[in-house]
């Protein structure tokens, strides 16, 4: 974007909030469904303006951002497991001018001179399913999927039917824990369609979700049917080091039996690496599995500890992606989905074209003005995109100089008939029908009971279609009451008194529920779980949030809340004014209680203060100085007042210094600092 075309904070806020929203909803899609709705690309899109908004606006930056998340929380039927150390996601390059610059940050932040060395391996980036094998005195004990990073699924009994996975090695630390992909090479992928078609089964889309589908299979037989490869890049927990460089503790994984890839390669220089990637571009059709970039990682370990990580992604790696593969077709209709909070979703048809060795015959058009922006009509010759997905991108309108009949974005919503509009500053045209709208009441109801709000078990889609349906749920408060429709839910197919019995229990324990949770569920546009938490985490309950919702100056106090900020202030206020919501929740709050929010954050010395650093640090970067006082709970600031906690100086300190001083600010030496950091 030009310099003259930059938003200002309102838009800037408005872009960044919608961004959190779709990425969060695209990385449950990938990493909990394995079913995603758009390319690589596309997604990818997304992130780098995230990050490009965030650069340019950090007072802007989200606590619910995409750049401090990864994945999606696990929400299947497989037990869930705590990951003993993060698994993180990378983040991504697509010239080799942003690997160059990853190379210049590593050495600014660990404050290297201009001519020293930092060698890196490289590997190619294996499309398949993150998962970690945890060895405990040589036995594999637990198999985990990434989840969303903190929290993975337990596929520990599927693991076990997968060949290049030893049940038991030797020599290896006493806590091993190995992480690396899931996959299924190009031709078994194939022969698993072949058998799938002749028995009437899934044919999957390609060798990612067909192995993804297979790992997080409820029976192991099913898995052991499917042939799952597996290829290690790195490690999670260990009890005793594996070497001092990234590239000996590979070699050291590959020793024990456990599968590395053959084009793991250790890189002395910027231009090895880019060499590296475009040999691995160019021997990409002829291997045996799906790749979609090439990885590269710090070789000393050591450094790897100091770089640590920034949101989701540590310093020290960076996936260089290969371009998307394009083909052209036509676009034959344009179907508009209404989803959950109302938004009018254009969906183009596509007459069927192989990408990549995969058909494609779906795109997702985003809005109203990304069709104008392409000029879009039915009919039209288009340009498409995918790297490594399901729905593919536009990227050209090849025939929009063609007289053709413009394509007319509806103005009334395709399920109800009410109003579309799209409000001041948004691209996004919205039903206003609310909960009259069939298509949002199933899908509030549906939000406001899944496993990241109230986690209703037993209470699935097809239920609440079929209450629906009868007239039982209009609003969440009816779930409370369907126990006054028991009789009536007996003598129904496929509902017996026990099964009855479990669906009405399972409501009961949700009468007082988890206060973030309850509020996220009530589907509050831009309020997702981590806002909802730092609202609570402020204001306590739901009726004192309510309170300073309609007080007056109300968005302000609300506005002043971390990780708010005005335009979801906005949208709370508008919320709670609104009659039928006030209702609704009156309504709701008849039947539940919501717990009071208790922080669970581990209190140290550090909690909560200010710290700024001043003068030239001869240790370590600025960069490095500010992550140490972040991982103590502490804020860095950039400037010094009464609230100013502690003042780290270093040499040639002055106004900062001066200041604090006159202040009464407790001032340390770059050395004390570091006794800080240490005994923390």
């Amino acid at each position: 974007m030009a310099e003259t075309d930059d938003p200002g904070d309102a838009e800037a806020a408005n872009r960044l909030m919608r961004l959190a929203r779709e990425i969060a909803r695209h990385d449950k899609l990938y990493h909990d469904d394995d079913a995603p709705e758009i390319s690589d690309a596309d997604y990818d899109a997304l992130v780098r303006e995230n990050r490009e908004l965030e650069a340019r606006f950090p007072q802007l930056v989200r606590s619910d951002s995409p750049s401090k998340r990864l994945g999606a929380a696990p929400t299947g039927a497989l037990a869930k497991v705590a990951h003993a150390r993060p698994m993180l996601s990378l983040d991504n390059a697509f010239s080799g001018e942003e690997v160059c610059e990853f190379i210049a940050r590593v050495r600014r932040f660990l404050n290297l001179p201009p001519d020293e060395p930092i060698a890196t391996t490289a590997e190619p980036k294996i499309d398949g399913l993150s998962c970690s094998l945890r060895y405990e005195r040589g036995e594999l004990v637990l198999a985990a999927t990434r989840g969303d990073g903190s929290v993975g699924e337990d596929v520990t009994a599927n693991v076990r039917t997968i060949a290049d996975i030893p049940q038991h090695i030797g020599g290896a630390p006493d806590v091993l824990e190995v992480r690396g992909e899931v996959h299924m090479s190009k031709a078994d992928f194939e022969a698993l369609n072949t058998r799938q078609q002749a028995a009437g089964g899934k044919i999957f889309a390609n060798p990612r979700n067909a192995a993804a589908g297979s790992l997080r299979q409820k029976d192991p037989t099913v898995t052991a049917a499917r042939p799952l490869r597996f290829l290690a890049h790195g490690w999670g927990e260990l009890s005793e080091p594996l070497a001092e460089t990234q590239f000996a503790a590979m070699a050291r994984i590959a020793s024990l039996g456990i599968p590395v890839a053959n084009l793991l390669v250790r890189c002395n220089s910027v231009e090895e690496m880019l060499a590296h990637y475009r040999a691995i571009e160019t021997a990409r059709a002829d291997l045996p599995f799906d790749i979609d970039g090439v990885v590269y990682k710090v070789d000393r370990l050591d450094w790897q500890e100091r770089l640590g990580q920034v949101g989701r992604a540590p310093r020290w790696g960076l996936a260089h992606k290969f371009p998307a593969e394009q083909a052209e077709t036509t676009l034959e209709a344009i179907d508009i989905q209404v989803g959950r909070t109302g938004k009018l979703t254009p969906v183009g048809r596509l007459k069927p074209v192989g990408v990549g060795g995969v058909i494609v015959a779906n795109v997702t058009l985003h809005n109203r003005d990304e069709i104008a922006r392409l000029g879009l009509r039915i009919g039209d010759r288009v340009r498409i995109q995918r790297a490594g997905d399901v729905i593919p991108q536009v990227v050209e309108n090849l025939t929009r100089d063609e007289p053709r009949e413009p394509y007319v974005f509806p103005d009334h919503c395709p399920e109800c008939g009410s109003e579309a509009v799209a409000e001041e500053g948004e691209v996004d045209v919205r039903c206003t029908g609310g909960l009259i709208c069939p298509a949002q009441r199933f899908e509030r109801l549906r939000h406001f009971v899944s496993r990241g709000a109230l986690d209703i078990e037993g209470l699935g889609e097809k239920s609440i279609a079929e209450f629906i349906e009868l007239g039982w749920l209009h609003s969440p408060a009816d779930i409370f009451r369907l126990h006054n429709h028991r009789e009536e839910l007996l003598g129904r197919e496929g509902w017996k008194e026990r099964s009855v019995d479990n669906l009405f229990a399972a409501i009961e324990a949700k009468r007082q529920p988890d206060g973030p949770r309850f509020l996220f569920g009530l589907g509050i546009r831009h309020v997702g779980i981590v806002t909802a938490r730092d609202l609570l985490k402020c204001f306590g309950t739901i009726e004192e949030l309510r309170r300073a919702a309609l007080s007056e100056g109300g968005e302000a106090e609300l506005s002043s809340v971390q990780g708010v900020g005005p335009v979801v202030a906005e949208v709370l206020v508008d919320f709670f004014h609104e009659p039928h919501n006030q209702q609704a929740l009156d309504d709701l709050l008849s039947e539940v209680s919501p717990l009071p929010f208790v922080s669970d954050a581990k209190q140290t010395e550090w909690t909560g203060k200010t710290i700024v650093f001043t003068g030239s640090l001869e240790t370590m970067s600025r960069d490095e100085a500010k992550a140490q006082a972040e991982r103590l709970g502490a804020r860095a600031a950039g400037s010094v007042s009464a609230k100013t906690d502690l003042v780290v100086a270093g040499p040639g300190a002055g106004s900062k210094l001066k200041k604090a001083e006159e202040l009464g600010v407790r001032v340390v030496s770059e050395e004390e600092w570091a006794k800080i950091v240490a005994e923390a």
